[in-house]
């Protein structure tokens, strides 16, 4: 059975984010065959099968082999990897083959549990790794939208996400949504004060708090 075939299988029979096991990912993006990498480790081909399969644990003496081979974390071959995770190996292999310039850096903001919000973002010479790393913060974007839509089993704000939804699809570009959004981000302490996007913001918030407060049930 193929590797898209089989990895289709496993989505439709357990659902949610498609995951994949590490070692077999890693081999299909790297177009390498099992035989392939059984003569590389000196053994038989059937014991990369037994490794994919889950059948059989990667020996510890294999994994600093692989992690060589692969310019790749060990963790990552032994096992079952996120959307997220096949994009952080992605870009270590960009990294790798194209051997990127950091040209200069840009702050960004970033709500992680381990930024102080405003993060210095690399900025590289070549497209690709700008376009990956854009995509692995897409995907984590996805990763808290959707853990914030199921903290419980039956969410009574539903409608709310999906408005949000078609705000994003409909009008994510129109000023007064970034601004509006930034308001409500100061007016309930998800942000700091000290983040402000322009001098004009301060104006609009000052007027829609005043709102807000007439509103706030």
């Amino acid at each position: 059975m193929g590797f898209a075939r089989r990895s289709l299988i496993r989505y439709l029979l357990f659902g949610g984010e498609l995951t994949l096991n590490g070692l077999e990912y890693i081999l299909h993006l790297y177009n390498i065959q099992h035989i392939e990498l059984a003569e590389k480790l000196g053994i038989k081909k059937q014991n990369i099968n037994m490794w994919i399969k889950g059948k059989q644990n990667i020996p510890k003496k294999y994994l600093p082999v692989l992690e060589e081979m692969f310019h790749i974390q060990a963790e990552y071959f032994s096992k079952e990897l996120t959307d997220l995770e096949k994009l952080e190996i992605q870009k270590e292999k960009l990294k790798f083959e194209l051997q990127p310039v950091v040209e200069s850096h840009k702050e960004e903001f970033r709500l992680e549990e381990q930024s102080d919000y405003l993060v210095d973002v690399p900025v590289y010479d070549r497209e690709e790794m700008n376009t990956i790393e854009r995509s692995i913060e897409k995907a984590k974007l996805v990763s808290r939208f959707k853990a914030a839509i199921e903290i419980v089993d039956e969410n009574p704000y539903m409608d709310t996400f999906a408005l949000i939804v078609e705000l994003l699809e409909k009008s994510q570009h129109e000023a007064i949504l970034k601004r509006t959004i930034e308001a409500l981000g100061h007016y309930l302490e998800v942000l700091p004060d000290w983040i402000n996007s322009d001098p004009d913001q301060e104006e609009f918030e000052s007027d829609i708090f005043e709102v807000f407060d007439d509103y706030n049930y």
